[in-house]
C-alpha cells in the first residue's frame, strides 16, 4: 500500500478572481513542508500548469532530484522546459492529459517516490477512476500529496470539487490510507 497520503487545502474566498493564479512557489513550499517528503528522489507534478508547484517540489527535494512536470497545456510544458534548464533538480516535462494513459519518459520499471497533485483533481470528472491508474507509479511506501481548494459548489474554476468528506473514499479507492490533512492556507 502506498503511504500516507496527505493533503493540503487551500480554502477559497470570493472574490471572484480565478483562484489559481494566486498561489507563489513560497506558498507551495509552505503547503508542502509538513508532508515527509524527503530529499532527493523521483517525484511527478501531475497538472503542473506553470510550473509553481514543481519548483516548489525542487526547492524541497534539492539538487539531483527527478520531477516530471506533466501537464496537458502545450504552452505551459514549453515554458516548463525553458524554465528547467536552469534547476538545480532535473525537471521533465511531459504533455499528456491525466484522463488518458501516457507514458513518463525514462521511467520504464523503475517507480517514482512520490507524486504531487496540486489544484488538479477538480478538473477530473471521475476522479475515482483516474487516481488509482496515476497512483500505480508509485512505489509502496511512496508519498501522495494532494493539494486542493476547500469547497462545495462547483464553480467555472473547480468545476468538480473534491470535499475534504470525500478524500478518506477517494484515497480508499485509490489503494491509500487515510489521508493527513498537513497544511491549510486561504486563498486571495
Amino acid at each position: 500500500q502506498r503511504s500516507p497520503s496527505h493533503a493540503a487545502r487551500a480554502s477559497e474566498r470570493g472574490s471572484g478572481a480565478d483562484p489559481v493564479h494566486h498561489v507563489t512557489v513560497e506558498d507551495g513550499v509552505e503547503l508542502i513542508r509538513g508532508m515527509r517528503v524527503t530529499t532527493r528522489g523521483t517525484w511527478a507534478d501531475l497538472g503542473a500548469g506553470n510550473g509553481t508547484f514543481t519548483r516548489a517540489l525542487a526547492r524541497r527535494l534539492g539538487p539531483n532530484s527527478r520531477i516530471y512536470a506533466v501537464d496537458r497545456d502545450v504552452e505551459a510544458v514549453e515554458s516548463l522546459r525553458q524554465s528547467s534548464a536552469k534547476a538545480t533538480s532535473l525537471i521533465i516535462p511531459v504533455c499528456a492529459d491525466l484522463t488518458r494513459p501516457f507514458e513518463l519518459p525514462g521511467l520504464d520499471e523503475t517507480m517514482l517516490d512520490g507524486m504531487l497533485i496540486a489544484n488538479t483533481l477538480h478538473f477530473v470528472r471521475d476522479a475515482d477512476s483516474v487516481l488509482p491508474r496515476l497512483v500505480a507509479w508509485v512505489r509502496p511506501g511512496g508519498r501522495i500529496v494532494l493539494i486542493e481548494y476547500d469547497r462545495r459548489a462547483a464553480s467555472r474554476w473547480v468545476p468538480y470539487p473534491i470535499p475534504i468528506a470525500r478524500l478518506p473514499a477517494l484515497a480508499r479507492s485509490a489503494g491509500l490510507t487515510t489521508p493527513a490533512i498537513t497544511a491549510t492556507r486561504p486563498s486571495a
